[in-house]
C-alpha cells in the first residue's frame, strides 16, 4: 500500500527552512516520524521563492519524493476555493490505482479553513487518516468524535456570487422546466444553463453520458423548455426493439407489410409529429436503419415499411448514448453523416463521481421521493437516514450513477424496518462494484496487436478532451488534469494529436 501526505504549506514551515528558531515545522516532522511514499504540498504562496527553497531544503532532509502544486486563493480561507483545491490534489495523488493508495492529511500546516476542508474530506470523499503535529506534542493522530454526514457546506455560499455573475451575463433564467435536475455543483450548473439556451432552438441534439446520468431527463426538460412543448414526446429506447422490428416500430408500417400487419400502423415519428422524438441508446441502431433515419432527417418525410407514399414529419430529434460516438464513427460503426446531422448541440452529461456537492442533495431528494411514493402501501413507514448511512453513501463510486443510487435507496428502505436507515442497513442494499474499464485497460491480451504506446495515448487523448468540454477555460482543463499550466496541457494535446 503506499503512503501519500498532502498538506498546504504553511508559514511555520517557510520559517523552518529558513533557519528561524520554530522546529522543523510541521510537514518535516510528520514525514521523519511516520515516513511516507510520496509528498503532495500544496501553496497558495504563487511565485515565491521560499516556498522553491522549502522544497529543495525537504528534499535534502529525507528521500521522500515531494511533488508541489500552486493553487490560486482570492483568500486563505475562502472555503469554496480551498475546497476545490483539495479535491484536485486528492484525485491527483489516488492517480488511477485508487485501491492501491492511503491518504493522509495533515491539519496543522496552512489556515483554520484548511484544516477544516482536510476533516470534511476525510469523513465524506476520500477515505484518510488525519494527523496534527506540534514542536512540543510531536505527531498525534486527530481524533475526531462525530460523523460529518453533509456535504460542504460552502457550495453554498457560492450561490449568490454565481447568480450575480448570470445575471450580468445575461444568461438564461432558470426554467421550472429543468426543477426536476438536481444539482449544485458548478459543472451541472453550466449543463443546465447550456441545455436551457439550446432548447429554444429547433436544432438536434446529442446527450452523451453513462447509464443512469440522466439522460432522458434532461431531454425532458429540453423538450417541456421548447416552442413543442405542447406537441408530443415520444421516447423510444432503440437498443429495446428487435433488429426485425426497427424500421416499422420508426417509420410504421403499411397493411400487408409482413405477417400480422392487418392494418397500416403509425411509427414512432409520425406520432412525435410537431413535437420531440427521443432516441435513446442511438448508438443500437443497424447500419442499414441508419441510412434511413438520415434521410428522414434531410427530407423530413418518412416512408412507411411497404409502402412507396412519402409522409411529411416535423420533429426534433434528441438523441442519447452511453457510448462515445465519436470513436463508434471512427471504428466504422456510426455512420459518419448521421453523427454530423444529430451533433448540432452536444451535451455531455457527468458521472456522479464527478459532481461535486450533488450527491447530498440527491440523496435527500430520492429520500423524500421514495416516502412520498410509498405513503399508503401496506405496512410502511417513513423513514430518515443517519449520519453513519449518509457517509456510506458519500463514499460510494456509484458506477450505475443516479439510477444505482435511487435503487439502492429503495431496496434499503424496503427491507428496513425501523425508521432510520443504519449504516448496516444501506451496506446489504449495495451491489458489489464490476470494474468494466479497470479491466478493459488493465487486463488486454499481450498479442500481436498490443501497443503499449497506443493504450496511454488513447486515455490520455479521453482525459484531454473530456477536461475541456468540462472546463469554461483552458486553464481550469489544465488544473483538472493536474497540469502546472495551459502550455503542459497544449504540448499533450500536441503531443497525442488531439
Amino acid at each position: 500500500m503506499k503512503k501519500v501526505l498532502l498538506c498546504w504549506i504553511g508559514a511555520t514551515d517557510l520559517r523552518a527552512s529558513q533557519g528561524d528558531d520554530v522546529g522543523e515545522g510541521p510537514i518535516a516532522q510528520a514525514v521523519e516520524k511516520l515516513g511516507f511514499d510520496e509528498v503532495f504540498l500544496i501553496s497558495n504562496y504563487l511565485s515565491d521563492d521560499r516556498v522553491t527553497a522549502y522544497v529543495e531544503w525537504a528534499k535534502k532532509r529525507s528521500s521522500t519524493p515531494y511533488r508541489l502544486y500552486e493553487e490560486e486563493l482570492s483568500s486563505p480561507t475562502h472555503f469554496g476555493e480551498i475546497y476545490e483545491a483539495a479535491v484536485r490534489i486528492c484525485t491527483a495523488a489516488l492517480d488511477e490505482q485508487r485501491d492501491q493508495v492511503k491518504l493522509t492529511f495533515h491539519l496543522s500546516p496552512g489556515t483554520p479553513a484548511m484544516a477544516a476542508v482536510w476533516i470534511l474530506l476525510a469523513k465524506t470523499r476520500f477515505s484518510a487518516e488525519l494527523i496534527e503535529s506540534s514542536r512540543e506534542y510531536g505527531v498525534q493522530t486527530a481524533s475526531i468524535p462525530f460523523d460529518i454526514s453533509a456535504e460542504f457546506l460552502p457550495d453554498f455560499l457560492l450561490k449568490p456570487d454565481e447568480q450575480l455573475r448570470s445575471i450580468s451575463a445575461d444568461k438564461p433564467i432558470e426554467s421550472a422546466n429543468f426543477a426536476d435536475i438536481h444539482y449544485r455543483s458548478p459543472i451541472m450548473a453550466h449543463l443546465v444553463e447550456k441545455a436551457q439556451r439550446i432548447a429554444l432552438r429547433n436544432v438536434p441534439v446529442l446527450l452523451e453520458g453513462e447509464s443512469g446520468t440522466g439522460k432522458e431527463l434532461f431531454a425532458h426538460a429540453i423538450h417541456q423548455h421548447s416552442p413543442r412543448s405542447d406537441k408530443p414526446f415520444v421516447a423510444v429506447n432503440c437498443g429495446a426493439i428487435p433488429e426485425s422490428l426497427v424500421e416499422s416500430e420508426l417509420f410504421g408500417s403499411g397493411k400487408g407489410a409482413f405477417t400480422g400487419a392487418n392494418a397500416p400502423r403509425k411509427g414512432h415519428f409520425e406520432s412525435a409529429n410537431g413535437g420531440t422524438i427521443f432516441l435513446d441508446e442511438i448508438g443500437e441502431l443497424p447500419k442499414d436503419i441508419q441510412v434511413k433515419l438520415l434521410r428522414v432527417l434531410e427530407e423530413r418525410e418518412v416512408v412507411r415499411l411497404g409502402t412507396s407514399k412519402s409522409i411529411s414529419v416535423d420533429v426534433r430529434i434528441v438523441a442519447a448514448t452511453n457510448r462515445t460516438l465519436s470513436e463508434e464513427v471512427r471504428e466504422g460503426r456510426f455512420r459518419e453523416d448521421l453523427f454530423y446531422r444529430i451533433v448540432v448541440a452536444y451535451l455531455k452529461l457527468p458521472p456522479l463521481r464527478e459532481r461535486p456537492g450533488d450527491l447530498g442533495l440527491l440523496i435527500d431528494h430520492s429520500i423524500e421521493k421514495i416516502n412520498r411514493e410509498s405513503e399508503g402501501q401496506p405496512g410502511y413507514q417513513r423513514k430518515k437516514i443517519s449520519a453513519g448511512a449518509k457517509n456510506i453513501i458519500l463514499n460510494h463510486d456509484w458506477p450505475g450513477n443516479i439510477r444505482e443510487l435511487q435503487n439502492t435507496l429503495i431496496r434499503a428502505m424496503v427491507w428496513t424496518d425501523g425508521e432510520i436507515l443504519k449504516k448496516q442497513d444501506i451496506e446489504e442494499a449495495l451491489l458489489p462494484i464490476y470494474d468494466k474499464e479497470g479491466e478493459d485497460i488493465l487486463n488486454r491480451p499481450l498479442d500481436g496487436d498490443f501497443s503499449l504506446p497506443d493504450l496511454i495515448s488513447e486515455v490520455a487523448r479521453h482525459y484531454l478532451q473530456r477536461a475541456e468540454e468540462e472546463s469554461k477555460t483552458k486553464i481550469e482543463a489544465a488544473k483538472r488534469l493536474g497540469f502546472s499550466s495551459h502550455q503542459t496541457l497544449n504540448n499533450w494535446k500536441k503531443k497525442h494529436k488531439v
